[in-house]
């Protein structure tokens, strides 16, 4: 946070201090965050034409290789790409602007939706729409399956790892944390043995601008040199480690003495902390350890109600992993202690967003500076590519997971010693989710219809069929 180290040298107005002009670079952010539906891919796609084709703000080159270091730290890569960039252009002003306005639409739009949950989701009709939505989110899920599994799994090594991330996490119960930093360990000795045997697909593949780098505004600053904001600084990294662990851990430390380990916003406040250094994969993969510990182990929603919640992020812009908006406001909701539940519930998704994201500020504030040697290192991009194989198993359990929850009322989990399979009982089959389902499948994957038309007609749909039943 170079601003807090001399604000007077590097303040937002400091015209000498930013590539481009402070309020210009707000409302093109602005428009990038209006925009971001449709996942990391999408978000990703929609930063490279708006920044690389069409502001020409930063080069083709440039943007992979932010984009690369973002896909090495927890934490949602969009997001922290567009903070890296708002930190390349307008210094760290630049990168908390852009990085607040990627989530603040979202961080609205999922608190009005979790309020109406709240409040009306047990009537009639309202359910009906969270009914229709949860059965196509399994849709929405299984593409992201065959999405992330055609970058990721090139090469029998990656298979292997994403079939033995599957099998520790649906039959063992493996946390994801222990699954994450045993591929990348696989990984990094893999690499350092053989450097082809974990070679990734291309992140998010080839982007489609063709013109000179050298045109773009931020490479043209870099050819005069360096910008001083961009120079490895060990003081620097420090006050940026001083700022940051107080306003991260800072409201955990305070809830914890004031409140309590037990009480339900420090229990918020201490799970998404934890949750923000381990949630490598994007949201999917982290969402079946979400759901482990939010259903499981705290008890804060029943099965079904991650599955509308994962709707809600689906639907509304913004990173995916937003859904934790979701999950704290029905925690302190249904815990709200002296506070009235809706007011509990507010503070419940704020804190559980603000434990969430403002890691990711940290992280780029500190490494951006040493990205380059970050990316030169083979044995790390392997560490990285395993960890990525792994995911795929584990956004593959989390389909099943939820397609037995949503397509059976009832599913029995046995035990045989450290073993465990779900089965599911045949009579409570639910056939308008069923049905639902399929024509989601076969609206994604055949007629490649998007994602939010597919979410919305099966949303209606179940409007539809609650109001035949209702009526």
């Amino acid at each position: 946070m170079a601003d807090f180290v001399n604000p007077s040298k590097d303040s937002p107005t400091d015209a000498g201090a930013n590539a481009v002009p402070f309020a210009e670079a707000l409302r093109v952010w602005m428009r990038i965050a209006a925009l971001s539906f449709g996942g990391p891919a999408g978000q990703i796609a929609v930063m490279h034409r708006i920044l690389v084709e069409e502001k020409r703000w930063i080069g083709e080159r440039r943007f992979l290789h932010a984009l690369n270091y973002c896909m090495l730290l927890p934490g949602p890569e969009a997001h922290q790409l567009s903070v890296y960039i708002g930190w390349l252009l307008n210094r760290t002003w630049g990168g908390i602007a852009a990085g607040t306005l990627f989530v603040l639409p979202g961080l609205i739009a999922l608190g009005i939706l979790s309020w109406i949950y709240a409040v009306y989701g047990d009537v009639g009709l309202v359910q009906g729409v969270f009914f229709g939505l949860k059965a196509a989110v399994l849709a929405v899920v299984l593409e992201a399956v065959q999405r992330v599994g055609r970058r990721a799994l090139k090469g029998t090594a990656a298979y292997a790892i994403a079939a033995a991330a599957f099998i520790g996490i649906f039959f063992f119960a493996v946390p994801f944390p222990l699954i994450v930093a045993a591929a990348a360990l696989v990984g990094y000795v893999g690499g350092r043995m053989d450097a082809k045997l974990f070679s990734a697909g291309g992140g998010h593949g080839k982007a489609s601008g063709t013109r000179d780098d050298s045109e773009a505004v931020i490479d043209k600053l870099f050819a005069h040199g360096t910008p001083e904001h961009v120079r490895p600084s060990l003081a620097r990294a420090i006050k940026i480690a001083e700022i940051g662990a107080v306003l991260w851990l800072g409201p955990l430390l305070i809830l914890f003495v004031w409140l309590g380990p037990s009480n339900v916003f420090t229990a918020i406040a201490a799970f998404n902390s934890k949750m923000a250094v381990v949630t490598f994969g994007g949201a999917y993969a982290v969402l079946a350890y979400m759901t482990q510990q939010a259903v499981e182990n705290y008890g804060w929603l029943q099965p079904g109600e991650m599955l509308v919640g994962l709707g809600f992020a689906e639907t509304t812009p913004g990173p995916l992993i937003s859904v934790v908006e979701f999950v704290g406001f029905m925690a302190a909701f249904r815990a709200p202690g002296p506070l009235g539940p809706l007011v509990a519930g507010a503070l419940g998704g704020f804190l559980a967003m603000w434990s969430t994201f403002v890691p990711s500020f940290l992280w780029i504030f500190l490494g951006a500076p040493y990205v380059e040697a970050l990316l030169g290192n083979r044995a790390l991009t392997s560490a990285l590519s395993a960890v990525t194989a792994a995911v795929v198993g584990v956004i593959l359990n989390l389909a099943v997971w939820f397609g037995l929850h949503v397509l059976f009322g009832q599913v029995h989990e046995i035990a045989f010693g450290p073993m465990r399979l779900f089965v599911p009982v045949l009579e409570t089959v639910d056939y308008a989710a069923l049905i639902l389902s399929a024509a989601a499948m076969i609206a994604i994957f055949r007629l490649k219809i998007g994602m939010l038309w597919a979410l919305a007609s099966c949303s209606l749909a179940g409007l539809l069929m609650r109001a035949a039943i209702t009526f």
